[in-house]
């Protein structure tokens, strides 16, 4: 049901915020492609450094340490708790290799998945998966009726921007959607940066607006495009919202 968009272009969305958001100001994309490599090899820890804009010259570069491994992984029982009750269409924002794709269709919900990797989308349809090579700000079918959006393993730092993030969420929501959303274990937490991504042998990104927020700090924002937190809760040290209409 999605191949009709898989050559589609940008048209129905604001394009100065489409292009904002282009690769290669990407998460892990450009340099030497860290990200990408690590999709295809055991060596799989990443390094994110965020350097915030304004910051004293003499506060520490921020360096959070990420196993791609997970992402690669098929989903564990974690994952598989965020689409309890959830209805499809589901829309996986940031998909990478496709596990809550996969997860989706074993329960029974049909899904797409979409990501600006290349590397994550070859992987993801040579494991059958429905995923499509593009921007949550680009084109995407079925605007303003995706019964569940998802938007986890820390994507809700795409584009560096959440205000605008959350925004373009709610347009593509159904009605009575729903939006779930990994977030940071401090509730308060709410940072905006410019990140770059790196792994063990010195391999690079381009820089990449990227942010993370906490649920306190995203209920805050997401109350400005008419959403409202209905749930929240931590399993196995990560901590989720579930967010829908006001």
């Amino acid at each position: 049901m999605w191949e009709q968009w898989a050559s589609g272009t940008v048209e129905n969305v604001d394009r100065a915020t489409a292009e904002r958001f282009r690769r290669p100001s990407t998460f892990g994309a450009g340099g030497s492609e860290p990200y990408a490599q690590a999709l295809q090899s055991d060596d799989n820890v990443l390094y994110l450094h965020g350097n915030r804009a304004g910051a004293d010259p003499g506060t520490p570069m921020r360096v959070s340490t990420m196993h791609a491994g997970r992402w690669s992984a098929g989903a564990d029982p974690i994952d598989h708790s965020l689409l309890d009750g959830a209805a499809g269409p589901v829309l996986d924002i940031g998909c990478g290799p496709g596990r809550m794709i996969q997860a989706a269709l074993d329960a029974g919900l049909s899904a797409l998945g979409i990501d600006v990797s290349p590397t994550a989308v070859r992987i993801a349809l040579a494991a059958g998966l429905a995923v499509l090579q593009r921007s949550v700000f680009d084109d995407i079918p079925l605007e303003g009726t995706w019964a569940t959006l998802l938007l986890v393993d820390g994507n809700i730092g795409i584009g560096g921007d959440p205000d605008v993030l959350l925004d373009r969420c709610a347009a593509l929501l159904a009605v009575d959607g729903v939006l779930v959303v990994e977030v940071h274990r401090d509730p308060e937490h709410d940072l905006a940066y410019e990140g770059t991504l790196h792994d063990a042998a010195g391999h690079t990104s381009d820089a990449f607006p990227w942010a993370e927020i906490g649920v306190s700090a995203l209920c805050r924002r997401a109350a400005k495009v008419g959403l409202v937190q209905v749930a929240e809760w931590t399993r196995g040290g990560r901590s989720f919202a579930r967010l829908a209409r006001s």
